[in-house]
Formats: C-alpha cells, structure tokens, sequence
C-alpha cells in the first residue's frame, strides 16, 4: 500500500511539472509583445484556449486528489485522471514554432525538449489533425522546420540541436525511418549552414551522439531479441528495465556537457576540441536530400529489415555513404566551401560508424551490401583525393572496414590495394603526403598478423587475384630502401625520405614479426627446456629470451580498437585447407612464371603453360588465354596474333571470332577489338588482322544496311586507325582535318560513298577519344620522368595518375558491387613458410642497404630487428638457404670477418650488429644448423680483439701490424659500451621495456659475459642443435689452428668446456656430439705443434674420466667412442712425447678406473697395441706392464664385463710377441695369450651368451654367426691366429715358442673345437707354410723352412693324427695338400720331413682308413712322384734358357724364377747351381718317397731285415759249402731258414699297412714305383747326358747316376707284387700281378745282363737276388710259368762273371726248376 501511495504521489508531482513546463511555456508566449500582431493571431488564440483549458485541469485535478483517502489506494482508472496528456496541448507551440519572433520560437522549442525529456510528450499517437500520420512525425517536422538556412537565429539553432537530440536519445519517443533522417538532415545542415562555431561544433557532435544511439539501440535490440529467445523467464517475473528517466538525463547531460565545453572554449579564445579525427570548418551552405527515406522502397524488394531500427540504422549509414560521393569542384576546393566541409563531415561521421560498429552492423548482409554498393564505390574516388584530409579520412575507413568487414570485402579490397594504395606508392609524381599517410595506414595494416596472412591467403594464393603480399612487400622494401626507387628524390627533403625510410622500415619490420607472432607455436624457447635432466629448470621469470618475439600487438594495428570483436585463431573458421592453398600457389607461380616467358619469348611462353598442363594446345583454347589473361603484354600477343604462321594465323582467326560485335557501331568494335593488344608496327601484319576483324565484323552484325561487303568495313577500320594516329600522334605536327578524312574515305563502298554525317561522326568521336589498350597493371608504368623540371608539372602528372586511378577503380569497384567471394580466415601456422619464401630477398635487401649505406641509429635498429626476426622465421620452418643468408649478412656487418680497413671503420651500428648477432645465437641456437659457422667465426674474432685491448702481443695471435691497430680500435669501442642487452628483439619504449624480462642478468652486462652465456646455454639446445653448433665450433677451431706458427685455442677450449657443460645428456645424443669432437680431437691431437697436442690430449683425458667415473652398462659402446681419439693420436702422431703422454693417460685410466670400464677395454688395448710396435722402451715397457696388470689381475676379477675386448687384448699381446726389438716381452706376450686359452676354455658360456660385434674374423666367417660359433670367433680363433701371426713375422726363437705354443693349445683344448672350427684353425695353420708370406731373402727362407716349416708339419701330423677322428673325414685331403706342398720345396730337410709326415700319419692312422681314404692317399703319392721327378736331367744343356729346358710339368711344381735372384750372377749363385740343387732335392725325395712306401706297406725296416736275412742266408750256405757240407744238408738248412724266415716276416707285415689297403691301392702304388725305376734306369743309360752334367758340376766329381733310385723302385715294386701273388686273399688279383711280374722280372734280368759295368751290377745284384729268391718261393705251379719265361736268361747269366752270392741264388733257382720240371 506504501508503494501504491508512493507511485501516486509521483504520479501527481510529474503532472504538475509537466503543467508547469506547459504553463510557463503559454504565459511567456503570450506575454511576449509580437504575439499581439495580426499575423499571430491564429497563435494567439491557440495559445489562450489552451491555457483556459490547462488552467481547469489542474483545478479538477487538485479537487480530486483531496477528495482521495490516503489510506487505500487509488483504483487505475483514477489514476489516469490525476495526469495531464501533454499531446493535447502540441498545437499551441507547433504554431509558436511557425513564428517570426526568434524568442517564441526558442520558448516553443524548449518547452518540447524539456516536455520530451521528462517523458510528458511521446508522439506515439495518432496526429488528430493529420491522420495516418504519427504525432512524432509531426513533432520532428515542426521542430526541423525552424531551420530555415543559415540566416536562422543561433539560439533557435541551438534549441533545434537540443530538441533533436532529446527526440532521437529518448526511449519514450519512437522516431524512426523518415523522421530520423530527418532529424539527421536537420543537424547536418545546421553544421554547414550555421556560421556560428558553437552551433557547429554542437551540430556535429550531436550528429555522432545521435549515430552512436540509432546504431547503439540496433545492436541492443536484436541483443535483447537473442537473449529473450535464449534464457528463460526467472520465477515467471520479467527482468525489470532501466528507468527511462535515467536515460532521458544521462543524454541531457551529455548535451549539456557537450554546450558547455564549446562555450567555455570559445570564451576562451582556444578553439574546441573536438573528437579524434574531426576537424572544424568555417560554416557554409548545403542541404542533404529529403528523399532518402522514400528511396528505400524502390530497394523494398532485395532489402528486408528486422527491425525498425535496422531500417533507421541503414538509411542514415547510406545517406552518409551518398554525401561522401558527391563530387568536388575542378581544381584544388576551398577548404571553406560547403562541398568539401560536406565531404569531410560525411567521411568522419561514416568513420565513427565503422569504429564503433557492434557484432549485428558487423555481421549483417545488409550493411554489408551497403559498403559494397555505396560506401567502397565512394572510396575509390575519395582514396586518390588530392585533399589530404578526405585522403586521410578515406584510409582510415579503409583500415576500419579492414578490420571488421574484410569478410564480405574480398574483391573490394583487392582493388583498394592494387589500384590505389600500392600505385600511389608505386608512382614517382605522387606526393610525399600520399605516400606518408598510405604508408601509415599500412603500418597498421602490416601490425595485425591475422590480416597479414589474410592478405596472403585470399590473394596470393588465389589464381584469380594479384599478389598483393608481394607486391605490397616489393613496395614496402624499395622504400625502405631509399636510393630514389619509387621517390623522385628531387621533390622531396632528406628529412622527409628518411621518415620514409624508417616507416618502410617499421611495416617491413611489422609484416615479420607478425610471422613470427603467427608461428610462435611453433618456436621451441632453448631456455625453458630441461633435456638434459638438470636439477634447475628456469621459469617464466627467468627465460632469457622472454624480450625477444613476444605476442606483437601494437597500438598501431587496425585490431588495437574493438578487440573483444576481432576473431582469434580458435575463431577461425575451419575451410582454410593449407595444402590446398600450397597447390592454387604453386600453381599460380607455375602460371605467372610462363606469363612471363611469353612475354619475352611468346612460343616459349606457351609451351611452358602446355608442358604443365595450364594451357590447351587448340587454336581456340590459346585464343581464350590471351582474353582471359591481362597479365600478357599487349605488344606480344600483338606480334603473334599478327604472323603470317599457320598456327598464329589460326589462333588469330579464333581470337577475333572469340568476339561479340553485334549490335555494336564500328567504332565501337574497333575499339573493344584494339584494347586487347597493341598492333604490330609491320603492315601486313595489322592488314591480317583488320581482315578478319571486317570480317567478324560484318558477320555479327547482318542487318548493317550501311556497308556493301566486308570489304568496306575493312577500309574504314584501317582508315579509323589511321585516323588515330594521325590525330593523337605528337610525331605529327600537320593535322588531318574533317573534310580530308571524308574525302580520303570516298569511294570505298563497292566505289560509293558513306554518308558524310556518319564520318563526320567518326571523325568527332575519334578527336575527342583516341582509341586506346584496356589499362592493365600500374606495376610497371610508374617510371620517373626525367622531363618533371618543376613542382607544377609534376603534380599536373600526378593529377592525371590519380584521375586514371579512380577511374580504373570505379569502374572495378562498381563491377564487383554485387559479386560475392568467399574469404578465407587464415589459421594455418605453415602459411608463414611460402610467405617468406617469395619475401625473404626484398626484406633481406632492405634490411642490408640500410645497415650499409645509412648510419642513423633508428634505421639500423630497424634494420637489425627485422633481420632477427627473419631468422625466427626461417630457423623455425627450416629453411636453410634463407637462414643462412641473413646470418651470413648480420656476420658481414659485424666487419669482424672482414679486412682490417673495414674493422677500422666499425661503427655503432656495427657494434650493435654483433650484439644482434650473440641473441640470434643466444634465442634460436635451436634452428640455426650451419649458420652456427659464421657466428662462432665472429666470436672468434671477437675474442681476438679482447685479448689485443687486454694487451697481448699481435704476434703472439698471428695478426699483422695493421690487423692489430684495427681490431685494438674495436676493443676500444667495446670497452665504452656500458650495458648491453642481449634479449631485446626492438627498440621498445620504455613502458614496453617494463613489461619486459631481461634474461636473467644485470643491465651492465657486458660483451664477454654475453658471448660466455653462448656457450653455457648450449646445454639448452636440442640434440639437432647442439650437434651443429658443436660441428661448427670444431671448424672455427681448426681454422684457428691451422696456423702452425702462432695457433689459437679459444675455440677448442670452448670445445672442453661444452663438453663438460653438456656431460649430462642423453647418451643417445652425446654419441652424435662425440662423433664430431672425436674427429676434431683425432686432428688436434695430431698437430705438428707439441702444446696444442698436448693441451688436447690432457682435456681428453680428463673428459674421459668424467665418462668412465659415470659407468657404462653391459652392451653398450659409448665408452670405445669416447676414447677411441687416443688411438686415433697413437696411431697417427709421430711425436715420441706425445705418443708416451697417451700411453700415460690410458695407463692412468687403467689403474683408477678398471672397475668402471667396460667397452672403452677395445680402445685400451688398441692404443697398447699401437704402443707395442714403438722403438722407445719406456713406451713399451710401460704400456706392456699395464696390459700385463690388466690380463693377470683384471681378468680374473671382471672377465665377464671385459670379454668385448678380448680378440683386442691378443692383438695387442700378438704385436708385443712381434717386436723384435724386445725379445723379453715377446716371450712373456706369447705366455700371456697361452694363459687367455683357459679363460676360454673355462668360460665358453660367457663367448656364446654375450651378443658383440663381429668385425674382426676372417672371410669364412661372417657377423651372423650361430651362439654356439661364438665361442670360436670370439675365443679361440683370436688366440690362433695370432699365434700364427707371431709365428710368421718374427725372428726364430720368438717363432718357435709361438708355435710350440699354439700346438700346444691345440693338442690341449683340441677336445672342444667343433668340425668346421677345425677347417678355419687348419687355414690357419697352413697359413705358417704359405710362400707368398715367406721371406724374399734365400738364407732366411731355407732357415725358414729348415726350422718351422718343418717343426709345424710335425706338429700339424701329430695333431692330425690325435684327433685323425673328427678330422679325417673333411680334412685329409688339405693335409696331404700341405706335404705335397713341402715335397716341393726347394728344402731337403722340408722335403725329408714331408715325405716323413706322410709316412707316419698313414702308419699311425691306416688302419682307420675307408677305400676313398686309400685312393686319396695314393693319388697324394703319385703326385708326390711325378712332380718330384727330376726330368730336367734328362734334357739340360749348358748355356741354355733354363725356363725352354724344363718340360711341362704338373701345376703345382716349383717353377724357378730367375728374376727372384738379386745381385750379380755369380759361379757359386747361378741358375744352374741352382737348378742342380732343385734336382738334387728332388732326387733325394724319389728315394725318400719309395721308402716311404715300402715302410707304409711292410712296416719301417721289413725290407731291410729281409734283405739282411737273404744275404745271410746266402753266407751260411756259402761257408757251409766252404766246409764240405753237403748239398742236400744245405737244402735242407735252407728250407728250415726259409719257413723261419717266412713266419717272421709274416708277424711284422702285420704292422704294416699291407693288409688294410686294397689289391688296387697297391697296384698304384708299383705303377709309381715302377714309373720312377723306368725315369731312373732311362738316365743310367744315357751316358751322354750324364757326361754333360757332370761337366757342368753336378753331383760332384764323379758321374751323376740314379743307381739307388733305379734298384730301390724296382726292388719295392717287386716286394708288393710278390706279395700280391703269394696272398691268398687276393686271387683276382692274381692275373694282373702275374703279367706285371712276368714281364717286370724277365726286363730286370734282361737289363742286368746288358749292364757293362761292374759299379752298375753291384748296384743290381741285390735286386736280382730279391728277383730270383721270390721266384724260388713260389709254389710250383707258378715257379713253372716263371721258371719258362725267364730260362733263357738265367742260363745266359752264367756266361757273366758272378759273385758268390748271385751264383748262391742262382744255383738254387736251377735246383728248383729241376726238381719243379723233373717230378712233373
């Protein structure tokens, strides 16, 4: 009930007030004395009505309210009936508003304002006396009405402004569509028509406040139709609105306020100030049309509203848009005329529009549309004004639809850039204010990063558009760049071309770091990684490069306004597919780049676009190309339309029929013919094409009556050409005149003439307008003109540019109003690589001109910025080329790698360079790959020049007089830089800088500390970086090296340190840096200079411990990286101290850290392996003892950990053994590798479970191997070799306990090799007897052989024989290779011991003989024989080639090399002595060899105890017979001999071979004993050759002979064969053995009976007597076949004179042959 009484009472008070308002208003009206005259009567009486009325509403409205009970509360009807409607009493002061009298005009007005304001005048009903009509339309026409112009009282002006404002502000009042433009109108006339400051400028401030309300209630209304459709009621109880009267105060005191600050100015006698942007003008005269809110229906049918206030909001914005079209006066305007001030006023206005545009303007077609139709077409005039302000004004709206209608203006701002913007930067005439403000609008532009790549996406990237991100780069870079490019330098100060400059400089340097402010996700800050597990991890406030590329927003950029609105990247919507983007841009380049081969060469223009498929190959389809393309010279497609080739003709043919004539005059034809292209200067090449342009000519256009044939059109079009030039040629002075024109054309239709009128037209049409090329691109039209002498014909050029330019753009601008294309918001952060990638040379070449050719600091840093940014850019996509053309560029104005004049000339910006030049390397260490060379070359030279200013000699840094006067001037400038900021990517400002962090350092810090930093933070890097930058330290180091006089080892110390500061990476990543320190260490170490060698060596050591302190796990090879350089320097550095410093350093490393080394035990031993081939003892003694340690200590205690290395240990005991110069070690090396076969013996598990490399076997062997072949390859096989090695290169007692050794383990451990283990440790083996391994020399080779030759053979038979059961199978046959090869020798006791091992391996192994083994025993033999034979006896003759002598022999004889002989040939070295020899030997071997087979057979000695019981058979019976005995006791006496003899012989034939090997073996073996007796026997006879031989030396002084060969063959072959027959077991063989002796028995006896001397019996008597005593021992049946084939001999042999003996024998064969014929 309180509230019902409250809302009452105010109710009643805001009654009164209105009455009051109304009352007072009345009274002073009437009172006024104009009101009495006649032609206010109407007024008058009006007025008094309504005061009588006023008057008795109030006295029944204050009755009724007494009458009331204040205790219940008023029913509503009642309520109604205590106010007043205020409507009622409008007509008094709409006349009071028609008045004369300014005073009651200014009343009227105010009372309807404060009438308005209180909310008592609403205007929302109907006008009673206007129906259909609403009372605001009337209230806003009689209150506009009041102004009549500029003559108007300024009050009244004032009150009209007021009373406007309280309308359009006031939510009571409903003023829309009409009323508000008019309102609108109303105020802007008053701002060009008042000539009264105040009233202007409260004019045009009420226009921006009455914009900002009708667009303000467009946004809040469709806000507030989204959030009713969007959140439900709460509690059923709608949200209570603001009071209105709050609203209707708050905008009186903003007018208030706005009046008062005007008046207080203007008492002042300052000038007001006005809103950003606006400026005042003196007042002038012009009236908006008032038919802009009908005009709008003619649009009713394409534009729908939503509201009414969308409809209010987009009449005023289109109104606006129509003013800023219309245009100036000729010439320069008059700032005060109306027109300009009108323009002015409509572009501010329309700019504060854009400004303040909410989400519903931004986003709605229809304003959209709008811009497109209206507001763009009147900035292509506007945007090349020749008045600054509208230029001005115009860019700003450019900027303002730039930020938040780019969307729906893709094609619009394509021709703002390309037609204006970018030309009127391009264009030498144009002014320096154009150029200033276009590039100032373009620093804005180039400081937003999402419109950057806007501009690059939508356009470059679009086969259909220009490229404006290059071109606008292109631009930007050649004013950058100063020089004149696109500013005639002439007109222009040097203060102006520097601001320039360094604002070209700022949008460059903009543009880049917007690509980097695009991609900073993509960039990896070294400082805030932890990749090397470090126990501080740096936070935000101490990231060092947390100055540098931080989120680039500057106050500048078209999105500083209105942020919360512009979109972001998660905004963006999702169609910006970046590959395909990559391919239109590939492809445009592909097009482009064949543009512009055609348009130097055409035919290899169009090929091009053919091989890459752009481009059909019809006629046709190349004519539609030159249509479609207006990039292509016009003079070109001219010269190639126009030649006589069939191809070129049929193209043109298709070109002109391409065209539409019809319905056009021919005039008109010729000129859309001609704007194609330029005709050709040739005149049958414009004949071709005029034929076929009549031609096409008349035949779209059948109905022209006018012309007889084509040829008429034909002529008249040549003639029309003829006519141009001749009229619009300044070459010709004498002009042809109208009547020449139409005289010269009489005649030409079929011999009648045209119409005079219709040439006389032609003639008029072409004077006025000459015929001309379409316009094409302004790119490369805008040359200076060396003609423009003054300032006058220079802006007359620039006027007739900008005429051009709008036309142009209009006319495009008009063209793309209703075309729509989609826009693409970028959110790809790869767009940034191909965009640097067409811009990184203009930024790099203006970046360069202004570091070199300008010394102004605020250039350089400009300069320097941008180049950082750079290579951000390029170091985050990789893009090598590019980065390393701007360090390489930022290194060369350092001038620190430059000549010393250059270094004397170093400047600040210079210095200022090489502090750029420390934060890239500090910031982007990460991306900078081989870029880190030339920064490390600059601090290497730095660091150069600190060490001069710190007073170090030059000589002593290899630095020449002058070097050193110039870089001690350097030092001295770096010793005045106080501070030094190694983060700062710009020049800030101060609050900029306050934001910022510097890099966790002080503000004086300085260069070196800097520079130091490089190198700490390389532990920050990852593990790509760290690698180049380490591989480019170790190049400055060696640079720094390479002087050996004067080294410097800054960079290798820096390389220790590195190493140290980075210990705590991966291993994975180390192993990458070691491989590049580990080589750098290898060279250094290996310096001629002792100091550097030994500074590098001690680091490595020391690294080394560092490593080895930390361990290494089981399979791991990092430790045998990191100490390989020590062998590397052992191996390769011939210094004796060096060599001994390494030994040390292991040694150290031995004896502190065995227990921590595991795979480093291979590098160990390979630098003791190098040590142990030294001459210096103390090398080797010390290395030696190390490894001793390490064997007898180490591994018993960590063999398992130390097996990797175990073939290395060998080796390295192998080459201890070796050197010769320390017989001592050699025997305690082979001791040392004897004890390393138990730890395999003992341990194979470990060799067959530890999976190692395998690069160390030989051929047979290979890295896969099987586990089980481990233990070999790993164990054993090291061991062997070795030893054989050992065996091989030294002298004979080192030799020998080598191989007594090996045999040794070899017999010892036999057990455990497995079969194909024993093939490779048998090549092995036979490796001792290889010839091309032995010594040259002869003595050592005869020792060679004599000694372990000969003791191997032995040793391999008497292994082979132990283990003849797993060998035999598979290794035989190498073994008997192997004594065949000693057979051959040119060794007697080789020889000797040849045959010996083959005898003893057959008698200790036959009996486990199998046939095949058999056979390949007696192929060995035969071999053995037929190459032993020695035939050369046969056949040398003195003085002979020796090499014709020798008859073909088998493969594998000793072929005798005289060239092999050094020195003089001598009596006791020639080739025949030598030859002698080699016979001798062989001579030797054929008995050595039938002994051997007679001792294989029989058993060793059988045959001679036979023979012994023979001959003292034959010596009992001869001293029997001498003692009278008798005959038959004697028989006797040898019969019981005979059975004796036999059982004996039997027992021992036994231990011989005879009875395991086959009847063919043996007979074999009697064909090579037979073959030998037959070699032998042909020599005895040849007396001749014998003489020769003996002649010439040989065998001494007596003649040579075989006699014991020739007998002992024979009697061997005759032993086997006698057997043969008397075995039983053997019958089948019987037949053949029976032939071979029948005939072998009657040859011998036949011989022996031709024999002439008696040496030569005496030599056969025993083989005679073994013949005959067989014979007798056979049984009878076979004595009989014998006794009858031999008969006649043995009777013959009585003519000769026997001995004793033979008669004894020869006695008993007749006995038997008696008793064998006489009982049969």
């Amino acid at each position: 009930m309180q509230i019902e009484l409250l809302r009452t009472a105010i109710s009643y008070q805001t009654a009164t007030r209105s009455e009051m308002f109304i009352l007072k208003a009345l009274e002073k009206i009437l009172s006024d004395r104009e009101i009495k005259r006649s032609y206010n009567s109407q007024l008058r009486k009006a007025c008094e009505t309504a005061l009588e009325e006023l008057k008795n509403e109030l006295k029944r409205i204050e009755v009724q309210s007494s009458n009331l009970s204040s205790a219940l509360p008023l029913p509503k009807f009642e309520k109604s009936q205590l106010t007043i409607d205020a409507e009622k009493y409008f007509l008094p002061f709409q006349l009071s508003c028609q008045s004369k009298s300014s005073k009651i005009v200014i009343v009227s007005l105010d009372c309807i304002q404060k009438l308005v304001a209180y909310g008592h005048l609403t205007g929302n009903s109907i006008d009673p006396r206007n129906d259909g009509k609403l009372l605001i339309d009337t209230i806003v026409e009689t209150i506009c009405s009041c102004f009549h112009g500029p003559s108007t009282d300024d009050g009244i002006q004032l009150q009209i402004i007021k009373a406007l404002l309280t309308l359009v502000t006031s939510h009571q009042c409903q003023v829309h569509e009409g009323s508000v433009l008019l309102a609108v109108r109303t105020c802007y006339n008053i701002y060009l028509g008042s000539k009264n400051l105040i009233n202007q400028t409260t004019a045009k401030a009420t226009l921006t406040q009455m914009l900002n309300v009708i667009f303000s209630r467009m946004e809040a209304q469709q806000l507030q139709v989204h959030e009713y459709q969007d959140q439900p009621f709460e509690n059923g109880i709608e949200r209570p609105l603001t009071p209105d009267k709050e609203i209707e105060s708050a905008v009186a005191s903003v007018l208030s306020d706005i009046v008062n600050r005007v008046v207080i100015s203007e008492e002042s006698g300052t000038s007001p100030k006005l809103p950003s942007g606006l400026t005042a003008r003196i007042p002038s005269t012009e009236s908006i049309e008032t038919n802009d809110s009908s005009s709008v229906v003619s649009e009713g049918t394409s534009v729908k509203f939503n509201h009414v206030t969308q409809k209010d909001a987009y009449l005023v914005f289109r109104s606006l848009c129509k003013l800023s079209m219309k245009p100036l006066p000729e010439g320069y305007p008059d700032p005060k005329s109306h027109e300009l001030r009108s323009k002015i006023l409509s572009l501010q206005l329309i700019l504060s529009i854009l400004q303040n545009s909410g989400p519903i303007f931004q986003s709605s077609d229809l304003f959209a549309i709008a811009i497109k139709q209206h507001l763009c077409v009147a900035l292509s005039k506007n945007g090349v004004s020749n008045v600054p302000e509208i230029f001005e004004l115009s860019l700003a709206i450019f900027l303002a639809l730039m930020q938040n209608f780019k969307v729906h203006l893709k094609m619009q701002i394509e021709v703002f850039f390309k037609e204006i913007f970018l030309n009127i930067l391009e264009t030498p005439s144009s002014t320096f204010e154009h150029k200033w403000m276009v590039i100032q609008a373009l620093t804005r532009i180039c400081a937003d990063a999402q419109s950057v790549v806007d501009i690059y996406v939508n356009y470059d990237c679009n086969l259909s558009s220009a490229n404006i991100f290059e071109r606008l780069v292109n631009d930007l870079s050649k004013i950058a760049q100063g020089r004149g490019q696109l500013i005639d330098a002439g007109f222009i100060t040097p203060n102006q071309e520097r601001n320039m400059r360094i604002k070209g400089l700022e949008c460059l340097v903009s543009v880049l770091k917007c690509m980097v402010e695009w991609s900073k996700d993509l960039y990896v800050n070294p400082h805030q990684l932890a990749n090397l597990g470090q126990n501080k991890i740096l936070d935000s406030g101490d990231d060092p490069s947390s100055l540098s590329m931080k989120s680039y927003s500057s106050s500048n950029s078209i999105n500083s306004v209105g942020k919360a609105i512009t979109s972001n990247n998660h905004s963006r919507p999702d169609y910006d597919n970046l590959e395909q983007f990559e391919v239109v841009k590939q492809q445009k380049d592909i097009i482009e780049q064949g543009i512009d081969l055609f348009n130097r060469r055409p035919r290899n223009g169009l090929q091009f676009l053919q091989e890459h498929g752009y481009l059909g190959k019809t006629a046709w389809n190349i004519a539609e190309f030159f249509h479609s393309n207006e990039k292509l010279d016009k003079t070109q497609i001219g010269e190639f339309l126009g030649d006589n080739d069939k191809f070129n003709k049929e193209v043109m043919y298709a070109y002109v029929d391409q065209m539409n004539f019809s319905s056009k005059d021919i005039v008109s034809a010729l000129r859309s013919f001609l704007e194609g292209f330029r005709l050709p200067g040739e005149a049958q090449k414009i004949d071709r094409l005029m034929e076929k342009f009549a031609s096409r000519y008349c035949e779209t256009n059948h109905n022209n009556s006018l012309f007889s044939s084509a040829d008429t059109a034909y002529v008249l079009s040549y003639s029309i050409i003829m006519l141009t030039t001749d009229l619009h040629s300044s070459q010709v002075k004498n002009k042809m005149t109208k009547s020449q024109y139409i005289k010269m054309n009489r005649g030409i239709n079929d011999s009648k003439d045209l119409p005079e009128e219709y040439l006389s037209q032609i003639y008029d049409e072409i004077a006025g307008s000459e015929i001309k090329m379409k316009g094409g691109s302004y790119g490369n039209k805008w040359k200076v003109n060396k003609d423009m002498g003054n300032e006058k014909k220079r802006r007359l050029l620039y006027n007739m540019e900008i005429e051009q330019m709008a036309t142009t753009a209009r006319v495009l601008m008009e063209s793309v109003a209703h075309a729509e294309a989609p826009f693409t918001s970028a959110k790809h952060l790869e767009h940034v690589r191909p965009m640097f990638k067409i811009a990184w040379t203009p930024f790099l070449a203006a970046f360069s001109v202004g570091l070199q050719d300008c010394d102004d600091p605020d250039i350089a840093s400009l300069c320097l910025d941008g180049i950082r940014c750079a290579i951000r850019i390029a170091s985050i996509f990789r893009m090598e080329t590019e980065r390393d053309a701007y360090v390489q560029a930022v290194a060369r104005f350092t001038l620190l790698t430059a000549n010393s004049a250059s270094i004397s000339e170093m400047k600040t910006k210079n210095i200022d360079t090489i502090k750029t030049l420390i934060t890239v390397a500090h910031t982007d260490g990460n991306y900078l790959g081989k870029s880190w060379l030339d920064i490390l070359r600059c601090i290497s030279q730095l660091e150069l020049a600190q060490l001069i200013g710190t007073g170090v000699k030059p000589q002593l840094l290899n630095t020449t007089g002058n070097q050193f006067s110039a870089v001690a001037s350097l030092q001295a400038r770096f010793e005045t830089i106080s501070s030094f900021a190694v983060d700062s990517l710009s020049r800030a400002t101060k609050e900029q800088k306050k934001e910022e962090q510097p890099i966790n350092e002080t503000s004086s810090q300085s260069v070196v500390v800097a520079v130091d930093r490089i190198f700490t933070g390389s532990t920050r890097l990852d593990g790509d970086a760290i690698v180049d930058f380490v591989r480019a330290l170790c190049q400055v180091s060696n640079e720094e090296l390479s002087n050996h006089y004067h080294p410097r080892m800054f960079s290798l110390q820096k390389i220790v340190e590195i190493s140290y500061y980075n210990m705590g990476r991966i291993r994975l990543q180390w192993s990458r840096i070691w491989e590049i320190l580990g080589n750098h260490f290898n060279k250094v170490g290996c310096s001629g200079n002792d100091e550097v060698a030994f500074f590098a060596i001690d680091s490595l050591r020391q690294l080394s411990m560092k490593f080895i302190e930390k361990g290494e796990f089981s399979n791991f090879r990092f430790q045998k990286d990191f100490l390989r350089p020590f062998e590397h320097i052992m191996k390769n550095n011939d210094s004796i101290h060096i060599r001994d410093m390494v030994v040390r350093c292991i040694a150290q490393m031995v004896n502190s850290q065995a227990n921590n080394i595991k795979s480093g035990w291979k590098n160990i031993f390979g630098v003791f392996r190098l040590a142990a081939t030294d001459v210096d003892p103390s090398i080797v003694n010390l290395s030696f003892e190390t490894t001793c340690n390490i064997v007898n200590h180490h591994y018993d205690k960590n063999f398992p950990s130390m097996i990797d290395s175990f073939h290395d240990a060998i080796k390295c005991l192998s080459e201890f053994a070796c050197n010769q110069n320390f017989p001592d070690t050699s025997m305690e090396a082979i001791r040392l590798i004897r004890s390393c076969a138990k730890y395999v013996a003992d341990q194979p598990t470990l060799f067959r479970d530890f999976a190692l490399e395998i690069n160390q076997v030989t051929a047979s062997s290979t890295s896969s191997a099987c586990e089980e072949d481990r233990v070999w390859l790993r164990g054993w096989f090291p061991i062997l070799f070795e030893l054989s090695c050992i065996v091989t290169y030294n002298k004979l007692d080192v030799r020998t306990r080598a191989l007594t050794v090996m045999f040794e383990i070899i017999k010892s451990y036999g057990v455990h090799l497995k079969k194909h283990w024993w093939q490779d440790l048998f090549k092995i083996i036979f490796r001792i007897f290889d010839n091309m391994k032995l010594p040259e020399q002869q003595t050592e080779k005869s020792e060679w052989m004599t000694t372990t030759c000969n003791h191997a053979l032995y040793s391999v038979i008497d292994v082979f024989t132990q283990y003849f059961d797993v060998l035999g199978s598979f290794l035989l046959s190498d073994v008997y290779g192997q004594l065949l090869w000693c057979v051959q020798q040119e060794n007697e006791q080789l020889a000797r011991s040849g045959t010996n091992c083959l005898e003893n391996l057959v008698i200790s192994c036959g009996m486990k003989f199998n046939e095949t083994t058999w056979s390949e025993t007696s192929t060995c033999i035969r071999e053995i024989f037929t190459s032993t034979l020695p035939l050369e006896l046969l056949s040398w003759k003195p003085n002979t080639n020796i090499s014709q002598n020798i008859p073909n022999s088998p493969k594998k004889r000793v072929e005798f090399k005289l060239n092999n002989v050094s020195g003089a040939v001598s009596e006791n070295n020639s080739p025949s002595k030598q030859l002698f020899t080699s016979l001798k030997i062989r001579c030797i071997v054929q008995l050595e060899l039938i002994q051997t087979i007679d001792n294989i057979v029989f058993f060793p000695a059988t045959s001679r105890k036979e023979d012994a019981e023979i001959a003292s058979k034959i010596q009992n019976e001869l001293e029997l017979r001498h003692n009278n005995v008798s005959v038959h006791k004697v028989d006797n006496h040898n019969i019981s001999n005979a059975q004796k003899h036999t059982s004996l012989n039997q027992q021992e034939e036994q231990l011989g071979m005879y009875s395991f090997m086959s009847s063919d073996i043996l007979l074999r073996l009697s064909d090579c004993l037979i073959e030998s007796h037959e070699f032998a026997k042909s020599f005895n006879c040849n007396q001749e050759q014998r003489n020769v031989l003996w002649k010439a030396g040989f065998h001494g002084k007596a003649k040579p002979n075989l006699l014991s060969q020739e007998s002992q063959s024979l009697s061997c072959a005759l032993r086997i064969l006698f057997r043969l027959y008397c075995d039983e077991t053997r019958q089948q063989a019987w037949p053949i053995v029976q032939k071979k002796l029948t005939l072998l028995c009657y040859s011998a006896l036949d011989y022996y009976l031709s024999l002439e001397t008696d040496m030569h019996r005496d030599a056969w008597s025993c083989v005679i007597i073994l013949i005959l005593s067989k014979l007798n021992e056979l049984s009878d049946e076979k004595f009989r076949h014998h006794a009858s084939s031999n008969y006649q001999l043995l009777c013959d042999m009585l003519y000769n004179d026997l001995k004793p003996n033979l008669r004894t024998v020869l006695r008993h064969t007749f006995v038997r042959i008696g008793s064998v014929f006489v009982n049969a």
